[in-house]
């Protein structure tokens, strides 16, 4: 799946890419499938902004993804659509009682392909097995942490992980961060890369193209004044340099720790950063 580029007819399509929409098949999706979204534009239910930068944007619908197919079920990709609340695409599949699902699209998936969960199921693209039943050096993607729980790790366009090994009741897994993580052979993944695999090569081009997203404009701690950030101020010498980058409230941005959840440490078998200390 290619870049589309633009002709450079004004200075903000200079340079100027999109996603190719030429994989997808159908541009109106399943009115059952979809829920309302709410905006909250980063604020709290107190109407505090709780997270910067976020407001307006164009309306859209939620697709609601199945991220946990059954066991034994064998269903039919009818199409591949896009998905405005996420980087990879979706395939809409139906079962043959005529029960619909939207699940996260691989890069082979094609309109008529058959997909199956379970134990039993192909060592084929697309389809869901426990991790126990995925031979090693698999390519996968869409992995449960929890048996049963959903796909929660390796989700976005372009990504996949690779099953290292099998220990016991554990399975070895390295994620795209480089990290490899021990998950229970009882998780389920499916087969394959995630589709838009050039998601990650668009270029906006235009600031207008992030505020369609919801993304309104950052301005820098070091043009501020003193008051409101600690990067502030100055007398137009060099700034920023004196001291660690932090931020807004003085909170350490680069070099700090931000894990919380310490009872998980010991499914690390490898840490992201160890290839950055070589």
């Amino acid at each position: 799946m290619a870049v589309k580029a633009y002709k450079p007819t004004t200075p903000a399509r200079r340079g100027m890419t999109s996603q190719d929409f030429s994989g997808i098949t159908t541009k109106k999706p399943l009115r059952s499938l979809l829920a309302p979204k709410r905006r909250g534009n980063g604020r709290n239910n107190q109407g505090r902004i709780t997270t910067r930068h976020q407001g307006g944007g164009a309306r859209k619908f939620y697709r609601i993804i199945n991220f946990k197919l059954a066991p034994g079920t064998s269903a039919v990709i009818e199409h591949i659509e896009y998905d405005p609340n996420r980087s990879a695409r979706i395939a809409r599949v139906k079962e043959s009682d005529g029960t619909y699902h939207y699940i996260l699209a691989s890069s082979a998936m094609r309109v008529g392909q058959t997909i199956q969960s379970g134990e039993e199921a192909p060592i084929e693209q697309g389809n869901r097995l426990p991790l126990k039943n995925i031979p090693v050096g698999s390519v996968i993607h869409a992995i449960e942490l929890q048996p049963g729980r959903g796909a929660q790790l390796v989700r976005s366009a372009g990504n996949s992980a690779q099953l290292m090994a099998k220990e016991g009741d554990y399975v070895q897994v390295r994620l795209p961060s480089g990290e490899v993580r021990m998950i229970n052979q009882e998780c389920t993944a499916s087969l394959g890369v995630i589709g838009n695999v050039q998601h990650q090569n668009v270029k906006i081009g235009k600031a207008g193209r992030s505020r369609y997203k919801g993304i309104r404009p950052t301005v820098r701690g070091v043009v501020m004044a003193a008051a409101d950030h600690p990067h502030g101020g100055g007398d137009g010498g060099r700034h920023g340099t004196a001291k660690a980058p932090r931020t807004p409230w003085g909170q350490k941005t680069l070099g700090y720790k931000t894990r919380r959840r310490k009872s998980t440490t010991k499914f690390i078998v490898r840490s992201r950063h160890a290839a950055k200390r070589k």
